[in-house]
């Protein structure tokens, strides 16, 4: 679930850290300071799983051109999965099977993509229901700001139905070898040894055929396992992967008139106020031929019906008459699992815990990360003449997936922190959106993944902007409404 960026993912951290931490003046003025910062820094240290023990590799019986070749399975058909296997069939020496329980599944989303993925996972157009080039941004006192000025006639964001987008990466991956096995993996038995010897892993699951509500109970021996299975990825439990925290993600679709429609032909909308959710957002994304009306929460999702509602009655008018065609819901990881690697078994997407805070945006991250697992897997078995170890996979994978975007989760969490936290910092955020600065570099940051080069006059400017809108959200607005969800806040995922 995800729309947009709404600030800079570079200059305003600088900004937020010079208002928290006055002495850092110096160090954070410059976007190009950031920017050299996180291409040099790498977010994580080694896993304390992490070892230096080779891999037992098993003794071949035959040098025959009929040797049995290792077998991948990706545990998941979205778009992590899906980008996984990709990669997999299209080495021929790897037998590659995916595993997905739902395959016209609707999964709860924004369905928003960046420009960039458009063109770099060659999708076509007809994936993509809707161009949005413009966005309303809704205060908590009813503050409107229109975005989109910025934008060149060709740039834009994608907005997509799951079951449409998954299902064309998933024919893709079939296209190229991939076997596509409709069932849901119910449990993995994993050897005690598995980190130091090629013993297969054992996946049992229920196997379906159409027509029937009951699956057929099988297992299948594997080499290798890549989840992509979501937040609740019975890959991360297998290999204990520790848990994280989550939002609950909730969504309408819904059928509006015709008129109404031609509203929202390239426009979306966002929401913020303590009404719709105290810690996120709530939206109206333009699909094919209805709207998604939504909003998620982590810390009071007891109340995630009451947030739906009001996001309901905040839209007004705009979706009256209409009618719910369909309701959704589901969990939205918050952060990094402690654990993404245990020997021969990788986690990506959301079981990995690669969406990100403030915007939400998870669907360009799975499908980034699932094919550079992917990538880098292949490189170490070397035409399949060998498996990885789980140190390989950390030192590759991992280790740079996190280079390049471990800044950006690192510098939207503190975002959403600062200005997701009450109704006054809310209404500085929208009224900070009206610079015409904040929004090209935005466009520029969400569209593209990369740090864009920004003007350092204008970052000062900004610095004094960021000041004085807090400052004045703080002084004029009304306290949150409280809440206490003592047990439900405690669970984990």
């Amino acid at each position: 679930k995800t729309l947009i960026t709404l600030f800079s993912h570079n200059f305003l951290a600088s900004s937020l850290s010079f208002i928290l931490h006055p002495q850092t003046i110096a160090m954070k003025l410059s976007l190009a300071t950031l920017a050299v910062t996180c291409s040099m820094t790498t977010a994580f240290t080694p896993s304390s799983f992490m070892g230096s023990s080779r891999v037992t590799h098993r003794v071949s019986e035959s040098n025959s051109a009929l040797e049995m070749k290792y077998k991948v399975a990706v545990v998941g058909g979205g778009p992590s999965g899906a980008c996984a296997a990709e990669i997999f069939a299209q080495e021929k020496n790897i037998d590659t099977v995916m595993f997905e329980r739902k395959l016209d599944n609707a999964k709860p989303c924004g369905g928003a993509i960046p420009l960039c993925m458009v063109g770099e996972f060659d999708m076509p157009e007809t994936v993509v229901d809707r161009k949005v080039r413009k966005m309303n941004l809704i205060s908590p006192t009813g503050v409107e700001v229109d975005i989109g000025d910025t934008l060149k006639p060709d740039e834009y964001i994608g907005m997509c139905r799951r079951e449409i987008m998954d299902k064309f990466l998933r024919d893709r991956a079939i296209e190229y070898g991939a076997e596509c096995v409709n069932g849901l993996v119910t449990s993995i038995d994993v050897p005690s040894d598995h980190k130091t010897n090629e013993e297969q892993y054992t996946i049992n699951y229920q196997e379906f055929t159409e027509g029937k509500s009951v699956g057929v109970p099988k297992s299948m021996k594997v080499d290798l396992i890549v989840g992509g299975d979501g937040a609740n990825s019975r890959v991360a439990k297998a290999m204990d992967a520790g848990q994280y925290n989550f939002a609950i993600a909730f969504q309408e679709r819904i059928k509006i008139p015709q008129e109404k429609m031609d509203f929202y032909e390239e426009m979306a909308e966002m929401y913020v106020g303590d009404d719709v959710s105290p810690d996120f957002y709530g939206w109206v994304f333009p699909k094919y031929d209805h709207v998604g009306v939504g909003t998620g929460t982590v810390v009071n999702r007891p109340a995630i019906k009451q947030y739906q509602k009001a996001i309901r009655d905040r839209a007004g008018d705009k979706i009256a008459g209409g009618k719910i065609i369909k309701v959704e819901a589901h969990p939205i990881p918050e952060h990094y699992r402690p654990r993404r690697v245990q020997g021969r078994m990788a986690l990506v997407g959301d079981a990995a815990g690669y969406v990100t805070k403030c915007s939400g945006e998870g669907i360009y991250f799975a499908a980034k990360s699932g094919r550079m697992a992917a990538e880098e897997i292949v490189k170490l078995m070397k035409n399949g003449s060998r498996l990885p170890t789980q140190a390989e996979i950390e030192k590759t994978y991992i280790a740079k997936y996190d280079k390049l975007y471990y800044p950006t989760y690192a510098v939207l969490d503190t975002l959403q922190k600062v200005f997701y936290s009450n109704n006054g910092a809310r209404e500085a955020f929208v009224e900070l959106c009206k610079s015409k600065y904040v929004q090209q570099v935005t466009f520029d940051s969400y569209l593209y993944k990369k740090v864009q080069g920004n003007n350092p006059l204008d970052d000062l400017k900004l610095l004094g902007d960021t000041i004085g809108c807090l400052i004045k959200g703080y002084s004029n607005m009304k306290p949150d409404a409280e809440f206490s969800n003592p047990v439900e806040s405690q669970k984990r995922l």
